[in-house]
């Protein structure tokens, strides 16, 4: 199913950096398609979980470094904080690999912390599960008073 979680998370960046994309970070223009994907393949209730395992697997990696203690990764923390590897599914597998390589994109800006990203992302997709939600009890509550006035 489609979101038009680009266009969405657009916005939400807009609100974030202002209205002059050119003031932008440079590496907003590149993850955004790669957090499509993942919205996509997933859904935006599953993706919204996704972004905020995403900040969780930041954290322990920014954690970790700033502890100069063992870093295992992002890969392997988001791994952990997802579940991914408890069903791997062609959906999960995209996301997962999306996921990676759109941290990897963010990290080489020092500008911007990729945890804005992952927020925002999952502020998109929470906004956006939530008029889903609304659309579909409206739907519902159309199809419940044509049937009782039948």
């Amino acid at each position: 199913m489609t979101y038009d979680f680009g266009h969405h998370f657009t916005q939400e960046l807009r609100n974030r950096f202002g209205p002059d994309t050119d003031s932008w970070p440079a590496t907003a223009e590149r993850v955004t398609p790669f957090f499509t994907i993942v919205v996509d393949a997933l859904g935006v209730d599953e993706g919204l979980r996704w972004f905020e395992a995403a900040r969780k697997a930041h954290l322990r990696v920014t954690e970790a470094e700033r502890n100069r203690s063992y870093n295992f990764g992002f890969a392997h923390y988001l791994d952990l904080a997802s579940g991914a590897h408890e069903n791997v599914t062609l959906p999960v597998l995209a996301a997962f690999e999306t996921m990676k390589a759109a941290y990897a994109v963010a990290q080489h800006e020092n500008s911007t912390d990729v945890d804005v990203y992952f927020e925002y992302a999952a502020q998109t997709c929470s906004r956006l599960g939530a008029a889903r939600r609304d659309r579909v009890q409206q739907l519902e509550q159309t199809r419940a008073r044509r049937a009782a006035a039948r």
